[in-house]
């Protein structure tokens, strides 16, 4: 197991902690304490959220501009893992459930795993894990998700191994969920694990300072 910490230049030396999501069914460090507040903000106008062109579940084009007027919380998930990510999917939804229905905002999930995007299996994800509409994949040829990752400091690592003759993916990656405001700014970021209540309450701050 892989257990350490990414130090990122998020706010003033920021760390944000890495899990292994790929395929594992055992946590590779211990959650860290579950904190009310994120762990950073930014004031409005202050810091745009990195904007991207990929593709959703439906081989649509998705981006933080076909968003723009609403909030976004954007995610980093791997769709082949069945431990972390699949947690921090139900949360997020459930912080979307909390809110009204002209407050929800739209949820983008990047995937970490690119041996994970194929059609089928974002659109499993979609039933097993029960996600909304409002939840949108965001996949893409390898070369591209890697400068999303980076534009939002997001650590992956991909230890193959192989099994019977078999190559498989232990993915590790940064748990962290960016809330973008309807202007397409950055607003807060939180980081797994966090409760959907206290995401709900800051897309609702926002969503009230805004109008």
């Amino acid at each position: 197991m892989w257990g350490l910490a990414l130090l990122v230049g998020i706010a003033a030396g920021l760390a944000i902690g890495i899990l292994r999501t790929g395929g594992g069914t055992t946590p590779a460090v211990p959650a860290t304490p579950v904190s009310a507040k994120p762990a950073a903000v930014w004031a409005a106008g202050s810091k745009p959220a990195p904007d991207f062109r990929l593709t959703d579940q439906h081989g649509q084009p998705v981006s933080l501009a076909r968003f723009r007027g609403r909030p976004v919380i954007v995610t980093f998930i791997d769709p082949l893992c069945r431990n972390f990510c699949p947690t921090e999917a139900k949360i997020l939804e459930a912080a979307r459930a909390r809110l009204r229905a002209s407050q929800r905002p739209a949820i983008v999930a990047v995937s970490v795993n690119q041996w994970g995007n194929a059609r089928r299996i974002l659109l499993q994800d979609v039933r097993t894990w029960k996600l909304s509409r409002d939840w949108f994949w965001a996949v893409g040829p390898a070369p591209a998700l890697r400068k999303v990752w980076k534009a939002y400091a997001i650590g992956v690592r991909d230890d193959p191994r192989t099994v019977a003759g078999v190559t498989v993916h232990e993915i590790t990656h940064t748990e962290a969920a960016y809330v973008v405001d309807r202007r397409g700014d950055q607003r807060a970021l939180y980081l797994y694990p966090f409760r959907a209540a206290d995401v709900a309450r800051t897309v609702r701050r926002l969503a009230g300072a805004q109008g």
